[in-house]
Order: structure tokens, then C-alpha cells, then sequence
């Protein structure tokens, strides 16, 4: 049987959920032995010099004995962050017109002091250390 027979035979439930240039796939997938068990893999684009694009994808395995627990660690964590900082999203990089710091550098610097400091500012490179 090959492999990708092997991985349909497998597959028993999926869902995607698809978040920018992330996405998750949820998957129950079943033991040798026919039992099941979850797999969660996120999926992120990225996309080369070149302006082709290749994927790294991070997969967890979840087996029914660590359900409850996983389950209210999640839950706990999830309720922490939205008490702590509420649902919206504050994250800088998840705004339209976002730019990196390195885009700001003279448009920062406001007096000639600033100037001065922004010109005379010296790259390191770590690969000498």
C-alpha cells in the first residue's frame, strides 16, 4: 500500500482554518490498532527572493488520554489573554498601513541630534563574535 493510501486510509475528520498566511488543519486520524487521535498542524507561507513561495508546517500529535487536560490548559490560557488584553488584536504587524522600524529610521529622527545619532549609528555583525 503506498503512502499516500496509507494517509487517506488515516484521515477520518478534518477542518481548516485559514488566518492570514497561516492556516491550521485539524485532523483525526486513526491508530494501527483503529483508535483515534488529533493532529493540529499550522501551515505558514513564506515567500522567496525569487518571489516563489514555500511552506513550514509544525504538527502536534494529540492522544485521547491528554484531552481533559489539554483542553483546560487551553481554555485557561485562551481566558487569561482576552481578561488580560481583551479580543482585539494589538499587535502592530496586524494593522494595513504597518511598516517595520527599519522603514522609520530617518523619518524618526525629528532634531539634528536625532540625526546625528541615526547617521552615526554602526553595524555589528554577529558572525564576528
Amino acid at each position: 500500500m503506498s503512502d499516500y493510501e496509507m494517509t487517506d486510509k488515516e484521515e477520518i475528520y478534518s477542518k481548516v482554518l485559514r488566518a492570514g498566511r497561516r492556516t491550521y488543519f485539524f485532523d483525526v486520524r486513526a491508530t494501527k490498532a483503529g483508535d483515534y487521535y488529533l493532529t493540529v498542524t499550522e501551515s505558514k507561507k513564506f515567500t522567496n527572493d525569487d518571489g516563489s513561495f514555500y511552506y513550514k508546517k509544525h504538527k502536534i500529535y494529540l492522544y485521547k488520554e491528554d484531552f481533559t487536560e489539554f483542553k483546560e490548559i487551553l481554555a485557561e490560557m485562551t481566558n487569561y489573554i482576552i481578561s488580560e488584553k481583551g479580543q482585539e488584536v494589538i499587535s502592530e504587524r496586524h494593522q494595513k498601513d504597518f511598516k517595520r522600524d527599519d522603514e522609520f529610521v530617518t523619518l524618526e529622527a525629528k532634531t539634528p541630534e536625532d540625526t546625528k545619532n541615526a547617521e552615526s549609528f554602526t553595524d555589528i555583525s554577529f558572525d564576528d563574535i
